[in-house]
Order: C-alpha cells, then sequence, then structure tokens
C-alpha cells in the first residue's frame, strides 16, 4: 500500500476542511464587513433632511417654528405658483400682499438637498412676482415663499408633470387660506 492510499491521519487534518469552522468565522466576518459598509454608506449620504425647516427639540419633542404660517393664515394669504417655459411666476389670490417688494421662493427637490432652488422673485408689473428660470417638472417639488423679511410663509407641493400649483398656509383649513368671493348681487 503506497501512502497516498492511506486514509488520512483525522489528527492531521486541516481544519479549515470542516465547513463548521468557516461557517463560525465567516458570519461574524460578514457581519462587520455589512457594518463598515452601512457606516460608510450613511457618512455618504450626508445630513440633509428632506425638509429644511430649523427644528428645535425639547424634552424628546421636535418642534419648528409656526409664526410665518399663522402671520400668513391670519392674512388670509394665498397666491398661485405657475411654470412658463424659462420662468416662474406667482399671482395673488387672496390676502393683503406687499406688492412693492420682492419674494424668495424656495423649491425643494424631494431627495437631493443640493438640487435644491432658491430664486427671488420680483414684482412684474402684472400683479404679481416672476423670475427668469427653466424649472424641470419631471419630479415633484416641495414649494415654499416668503416675503423678503420672512415674516410669512406660504406652501405647496407640486406634483410632478404639473404646472401649476396653489401655495397656502400650512396652518389654515380649507375656508382659512382661500376667501370664497362674495356673492355676485343682481341689479
Amino acid at each position: 500500500m503506497s501512502r497516498d492510499d492511506m486514509p488520512a491521519d483525522p489528527k492531521r487534518q486541516s481544519p479549515w476542511r470542516n465547513p463548521m469552522v468557516w461557517l463560525m468565522v465567516g458570519f461574524p466576518l460578514a457581519a462587520v464587513v455589512a457594518g463598515i459598509a452601512t457606516v460608510f454608506i450613511a457618512i455618504d449620504a450626508g445630513g440633509s433632511d428632506a425638509i429644511p425647516d430649523d427644528v428645535r427639540r425639547t424634552a424628546q419633542i421636535q418642534t419648528t417654528e409656526l409664526g410665518p404660517d399663522e402671520r400668513a393664515a391670519e392674512r388670509k394669504l394665498a397666491a398661485v405658483f405657475s411654470v412658463q417655459e424659462g420662468a416662474v411666476e406667482v399671482l395673488v389670490a387672496t390676502g393683503d400682499f406687499d406688492r412693492g417688494h420682492p419674494l424668495k421662493l424656495s423649491l425643494l427637490h424631494p431627495v437631493d438637498a443640493a438640487q435644491d432652488i432658491a430664486l427671488t422673485l420680483q414684482p412684474n408689473g402684472r400683479g404679481g412676482w416672476s423670475a427668469t428660470h427653466a424649472l424641470d417638472v419631471g419630479h415633484a417639488w416641495r414649494v415654499q415663499l416668503l416675503d423678503d423679511a420672512g415674516t410669512w410663509r406660504l406652501l405647496a407641493r407640486l406634483p410632478a408633470g404639473q404646472r401649476g400649483v396653489l401655495l397656502r398656509p400650512s396652518l389654515a383649513g380649507d375656508d382659512d387660506a382661500v376667501a370664497t368671493p362674495p356673492p355676485a348681487k343682481a341689479p
């Protein structure tokens, strides 16, 4: 009998030939690699929130400043935001706007904060405000309109493919933001 034909001595066999050793080493090693990969993915994602409002956390309760929304609701402000070819425009729907001052328009991308757009709208002489900007309507936008001092705020969501939306205070009920016109009097 030759040496190659002899059965291997179990004491001399390598432990790496046993599948249980691979399981005992492989699973913890895979968990460590997955954990490190998760950390790198989280670091690359950045800390951008979908909602850019300043937020305070007090006693484990998250709060945000609602004063601009309350002032817009008190003044019954509402406006129509529209997207034209190469321009965006805001027209007054209801409320007392100061038509001589510019407005701040924020277009917030739904996923990537790096694609957010901030525009200053100038009075356009047609009772509204406008700015030159070609807006991609291929995806939804969160639209936020403020006066130049930030004392009031109007919000809306512009769905993908849509070219206009009504901006209202976030605290307004259906009756508060858009006042219904009085009925016409018969002559």
